[in-house]
């Protein structure tokens, strides 16, 4: 399957869970309790807060594939086919870690060229800091949508 279709399911149950949750906190509201309103609130958060999770979620994925895209119609896109892997299948540590160095290398030489910060955010990947990935693939998108379109 698809890893875009395995997200499509997940949100979707995601949906489901969140309109349940929705659905009992209304129950709480009209309970007109002092507690059950209160706890009504409480509750309607949640489905308020993963809504909002799942929108900037997609937005973030869709805006990531057409940066990928463009990348592969110039024929750059990362490739670390040739890495050494280990037996689950992730890229050796030490080869990512030199990967890594490589495309910092690259981003300190072009500042300003979102190509080089979305490869840095991939090399963030590879190496397991997806925290820095984030953030780096962020960065990427602001500087790619502030280019002149032409």
């Amino acid at each position: 399957m698809k890893a875009r279709n395995v997200a499509l399911l997940m949100t979707a149950a995601l949906v489901v869970y969140l309109v349940l949750l929705a659905d009992r906190a209304v129950l709480l509201l009209r309970s007109g309790t002092a507690a059950g309103v209160a706890l009504g609130v409480a509750v309607l958060v949640l489905p308020l807060l993963g809504l909002w999770m799942i929108i900037a979620t997609w937005r973030s994925g869709t805006q990531i594939q057409r940066l990928s895209r463009r990348l592969d119609e110039e024929g750059d896109l990362p490739d670390v086919a040739d890495l050494p892997r280990r037996p689950s299948g992730r890229v050796d540590r030490d080869a990512a870690d030199a990967w890594f160095e490589e495309r910092r290398k690259e981003l300190e030489a072009n500042p300003d060229d979102w190509r080089h910060w979305y490869r840095l955010a991939y090399a963030y990947d590879i190496a397991g800091d997806r925290r820095r990935a984030r953030a780096t693939m962020r960065k990427a998108i602001e500087l790619e949508a502030a280019q002149p379109k032409g």
